[in-house]
């Protein structure tokens, strides 16, 4: 049955149009229509395809879905072998030097001749790959392989969106088009988060994937295209096989890089960081910018590639059993290595965050020897099912803190045990908790717990806790270090005689110091409940804890339930609360605080009603003119007033100084009565209307 002309014309033009669109979507970045209408391109022409077998062409975009999972692939010869690159030795800098200097050496120009012209490019940490087009469409793909043979994976190549169903007019007849196929990090990271979210659901056979380099790889050799269809692929040319000759309409290129531009003109991927470089000097300044930028890029990469630029020059220098002596391969430090794990230890943090830590047989990777890496927290630990004498691949990149990527299962031949997280601080002894929905493991011994000890000494001693003037961060590194503050009870024992002992302390400063700690001793309940760092207690839950109990001893002796009681404590809140308070190591500190002379005064539980602010939320916004921020807010609060940092319709006041700006704005917007200084001090005196 004929097809009506109306039909091929509208299935050519619907063609055209999503061949424009998908190069502009994956190669240019530069969506021009939103995905709903191509969606919509793309439904029609698979409706015309479907009445009319016969205008389904193979470069049509319907086909990049994918056909039925082979049984094995088939062997394809290449035309023109995919010979490998000789590797630079020296991944220092003055590689590139000795790569131009052999070159320079194998053409034999003198010194004072001029320098050489190169192309330089990334060295993209991918599968290589060889397209094959005639009359400018796509008919095959192939791997590699061997170079001389390599397997044909055209079905699974054609459902990756960058690589070109039809090249764009002016294509020679045959183009073989060579290039990497690599998978993106930001799309690394999002297969294996769907990993995990089916191997969480009981799913089989499922696994994730170590480096983005495996999971590129092995997509492409899936048997099943519709499997490489659901992994996000992406693809860049660097040169070419085959082409068709110049007496038969082939491309006349001079050089390397003008024929990569060729290619991306007619439609290919080609790297923006691909540049010409003149002479050694250029060279030098590709590879140290390129290491510069390494860890930012958005693919992996492990290292640069160097060609010379001139077409004739590289026919003259030919090829060194079996690579071409006019390109090199120049690598970074390798950013994965393999070693063995030789225990697993726990590391404490400053604020108490447990982390299991593989002590490795030393390794050099990513430019430095390796001898620690993390293993993140236990369910990563579990995960990766990381066990003490296991073979692992470690990987370091840039700053970035060395990880264990994964176990190299087949050479476990060891019955070790599986890593089980500690339940007690091995630093203090402390119970370790992991309250619902966290990942990580903490030491509830904050007081007394010789990795946070840092941490805690400079919490109790902020403004807005204790407020002791003079002890900063270096001072609380040199007490630490020389062991004079051990818990925070030492504070309150220093004498002058230990202070002025100490480095870059003079009698003055000493002094200043211990008035400061003297002065410190009389505060308020809600200071020293904050002051003490349990996890959750802000500034305004220590003043409701002791507004609601009156005393410390009743909020030490409060049951989960009491503290439920505390208006905005929720279960997380109370628990941490409960938990930090029942080790016997915090209350012996907190007695010993006291033993000091550490005071304050105390009262009966006042009743929330009671609060003249009670259930009221203010927003405070610019400057008063003689209230500081947060002396308005401490007033506030005093009164039982919730106060927040943004305007809603819940907000009952927003009380505004000079250079107040959009929450003064936002107030007008939703009709929230407005207050300046005097409103304020009326509004405290009087209470809510």
């Amino acid at each position: 049955m004929a097809v009506p002309d109306d039909d091929v014309r509208r299935a050519a033009a619907l063609r055209e149009r999503l061949h424009h669109h998908a190069h502009c979507y994956y190669v240019l970045d530069d969506p021009q229509i939103p995905d709903a209408e191509y969606d919509k391109l793309f439904q029609e022409l698979q409706a015309l395809e479907a009445r009319h077998p016969q205008l389904r062409t193979p470069d049509s975009p319907t086909q990049r879905v994918g056909g039925a999972p082979l049984d094995a692939f088939a062997k394809v010869r290449h035309r023109v072998p995919m010979l490998s690159i000789r590797t630079e030795t020296d991944i220092e800098a003055s590689g590139a030097r000795n790569f131009d200097a052999r070159v320079r050496r194998e053409l034999g120009l003198a010194e004072e001749a001029p320098p050489i012209d190169y192309v330089a490019e990334l060295k993209f940490d991918g599968l290589a790959l060889n397209l094959r087009y005639e009359a400018g469409v796509l008919v095959q793909a192939a791997t590699r392989g061997d170079g001389e043979v390599g397997e044909d994976v055209t079905q699974n190549i054609r459902t990756i969106g960058q690589i070109p169903l039809r090249l764009a007019d002016g294509a020679p007849p045959v183009l073989e088009v060579r290039g990497e196929v690599y998978m993106r990090r930001d799309d690394f990271e999002r297969l294996n988060a769907r990993q995990r979210e089916k191997i969480a659901a009981g799913a089989r056979g499922e696994k994730t994937f170590v480096n983005p380099r495996n999971a590129a790889a092995g997509a492409v050799r899936q048997l099943d295209p519709q499997v490489t269809r659901q992994r996000p692929l992406s693809f860049f040319a660097y040169g070419w096989g085959e082409v068709t000759p110049v007496e038969q309409g082939g491309p006349a290129w001079r050089t390397h890089f003008e024929a990569l531009q060729a290619l991306r003109g007619w439609g290919l991927p080609v790297s923006d960081r691909v540049v010409q470089a003149h002479g050694a000097d250029d060279l030098v300044a590709y590879h140290q910018a390129i290491g510069r930028e390494r860890d930012g890029l958005p693919f992996d990469i492990d290292g640069v590639v160097y060609k010379v630029d001139s077409l004739t020059l590289q026919r003259q220098l030919g090829f060194v059993t079996r690579e071409p002596r006019w390109a090199v391969a120049h690598k970074f430090p390798a950013q994965e290595q393999v070693t063995t794990v030789e225990s697993i230890d726990i590391f404490v943090g400053r604020t108490g965050k447990l982390t299991p830590v593989a002590r490795l047989k030393p390794v050099f990777v990513g430019g430095v020897t390796v001898t620690n890496a993390t293993l993140h927290n236990e369910d990563e630990a579990r995960r990766k099912d990381v066990r003490v004498g296991d073979a692992v691949i470690v990987r370091r990149a840039g700053d970035v803190i060395p990880e264990v990527v994964a176990v190299v299962a087949e050479q476990r031949t060891h019955a070790a045990p599986a890593f089980e997280m500690p339940r007690h601080c091995p630093v203090c002894g402390s119970q370790a908790v992991r309250e619902e929905g966290e990942v990580d493991w903490r030491c509830s011994g904050g007081l007394y717990c010789g990795a946070q000890r840092k941490q805690a000494l400079l919490h109790f001693a902020q403004r807005r806790a204790m407020d002791i003037e003079g002890l900063g961060e270096k001072l609380v590194d040199q007490l630490v270090d020389a062991g004079v503050i051990r818990v925070l009870p030492d504070l309150y024992r220093l004498g002058l005689s230990q202070l002025i002992a100490l480095e870059r302390m003079g009698d003055k400063s000493a002094q200043n110091l211990l008035a400061g700690l003297e002065a410190s001793k009389s505060t308020t309940l809600p200071r020293f409940l904050f002051a003490l760092g349990i996890r959750h207690v802000g500034e305004a839950t220590a003043r409701d804890l002791a507004r609601h109990f009156g005393t410390l001893d009743r909020v030490m002796q409060a049951s989960t339930d009491d503290l439920l009681a505390v208006p905005d404590v929720g279960p997380v809140v109370a628990e941490s609360i409960h938990t930090f308070f029942a080790q016997p190591h915090n209350r012996e500190v907190v007695e010993q605080l006291r033993a000091c002379g550490v005071h304050w005064a105390e009262s009966e539980p006042a009743p929330q009603a009671a609060l003249p602010l009670a259930g009221i939320t203010v927003v405070l916004t610019g400057t008063l003119p003689t209230l500081s921020r947060e002396e308005a807010k401490g007033l506030l609060e005093a009164a039982g007033a919730k106060v927040a940092g943004s305007v809603s319709k819940k907000t009952g006041y927003v009380v505004a100084g000079t250079e107040a700006g959009g929450k003064l704005d936002r107030a007008r917007e939703l009709s929230i009565p407005i207050l300046d200084e005097e409103g304020l001090k009326s509004l405290l005196a009087q209470g809510a209307p």
